[in-house]
């Protein structure tokens, strides 16, 4: 890598923003380390399958050089046919073109959702892009091995006379970088110190259930995007989403992917402990859509148990990304700066437009420089609380979800 005489960009976590800078770095020969706390990329399951919006790929497009964007652009997958339809998961019925329901009335003009509607996930030439969160991340991860550093839990930082260090969870510290870029998601400790706690991330109390199973399970569908919604539950409303490609649904040996979701209360892990996968979390799947319609009830009963995985929706503060005083050296990106909630699909977009932007100011200044991080974070705001908004916006209406300063925290 060119550029040695200067000291390295260090980046906390390696998630899809944090690569997606690295790759931006990368091409303009500046310095990165990258330190993940866990110890390879299959070390967890990867999650759900990602739906980009026309933003999100050009963010990513701008970044990626020629040969990897190719790379990117032939793992997505292009739905067009029936773009997105909603059915009834007890009687099997299309509902697209009914209202949906809302769980929440706004008390008064100034509450989120009445300022924000859904928000359109427009893509390209008409079809809906989506590809899933692993092979995304794998692609960001090509090129970039050797400045990887696995089993590096960075737990906070120090600033040097000229720098900054990740301090790491065994007491050692990285060595001297120009910057660190916190990206370690929403448990971020970067986050909570530069910004003196002002960023949190709320727990919603809603929950999901990530799955997957055999293009076989899904004939009773067809191209496009679904959601499955189901108001019989007494505890609440339930629902799946899944993105079906026209080129791989003949092919058996492809596994196509789901993600549930379920208002506060409705999906409960043993002893609240959403780190158990696998089994547990298929079985608590399965016995929720017990009495979903045969059109849709084989993704579940035909589930590949292993990859089941919980998840928990989160959420920043509704009003958007708060003010913090700039840390001329340090910053962060993606979750670790805005958790959002799935509805709508706007967080990931919205984490590679950060690692753009940051990486357009660095190759301008030819790394890093003064004034950096403060005009990163001036834009990033902007358009990162009117997504922060937006998402939960919608999310009052799909998730049932009400937060406010008084709600817990992750």
């Amino acid at each position: 890598m060119a550029s040695e005489s200067r000291k390295p960009i260090l980046i906390s976590g390696s998630g899809l923003a944090s690569l997606l800078l690295a790759q931006s770095l990368r091409q303009a020969n500046i310095p990165f380390l990258i330190f993940e706390r866990d110890a390879s990329i299959s070390f967890r399951a990867q999650g759900y399958r990602l739906r980009l919006s026309a933003e999100g790929l050009e963010a990513i497009e701008s970044v990626l050089s020629p040969e990897t964007w190719k790379m990117f652009w032939d793992k997505c997958g292009k739905t067009g046919g029936m773009g997105f339809a909603a059915l009834d998961a007890i009687t099997g019925e299309d509902i697209t073109n009914e209202p949906e329901k809302p769980t929440y009335k706004p008390e008064k003009p100034s509450d989120p959702e009445s300022k924000n509607q859904p928000l359109a996930l427009a893509s390209r030439d008409g079809k809906i892009v989506g590809i899933a969160r692993g092979d995304m991340r794998k692609v960001f991860l090509d090129g970039c091995e050797p400045y990887m550093h696995w089993s590096h839990n960075v737990t906070g930082y120090e600033l040097t006379d000229s720098g900054v260090r990740a301090i790491f969870a065994d007491g050692s510290k990285s060595v001297e970088g120009d910057m660190l870029v916190g990206g370690e998601g929403i448990y971020s400790k970067v986050a909570k110190q530069v910004s003196d706690g002002k960023i949190k991330t709320y727990d919603t109390g809603a929950r999901g259930i990530h799955g997957q199973a055999s293009t076989t399970a899904f004939k009773g569908l067809g191209e496009g995007v679904w959601r499955i919604a189901d108001e019989s539950n007494p505890k609440g409303r339930v629902f799946a989403i899944t993105n079906l490609r026209p080129d791989e649904m003949n092919d058996p040996n492809i596994n196509f992917g789901w993600t549930m979701g379920g208002q506060p209360g409705v999906i409960q892990a043993p002893n609240d402990n959403y780190s158990i996968v696998g089994v547990e979390a298929a079985k608590i799947a399965k016995e929720l859509t017990k009495n979903w319609h045969p059109r849709v009830r084989p993704l579940f009963t035909e589930m590949v148990e292993s990859e089941a995985a919980f998840w928990k929706i989160t959420c920043s503060t509704p009003t958007g990304v708060p003010e913090w005083k700039n840390e001329p050296r340090v910053t962060v990106i993606g979750d670790a700066a805005h958790s959002m909630t799935p509805a709508g699909g706007i967080g990931a977009n919205t984490a590679v437009r950060d690692s753009a932007l940051l990486g357009r100011l660095l190759t301008e200044a030819g790394g890093w420089k003064e004034g950096v991080t403060a005009a990163y974070e001036k834009e990033m705001r902007v358009y990162a609380s009117e997504a922060v908004k937006g998402s939960y916006g919608m999310a009052t209406k799909q998730f049932g979800v009400v937060i406010d300063e008084n709600s817990p925290t992750v």
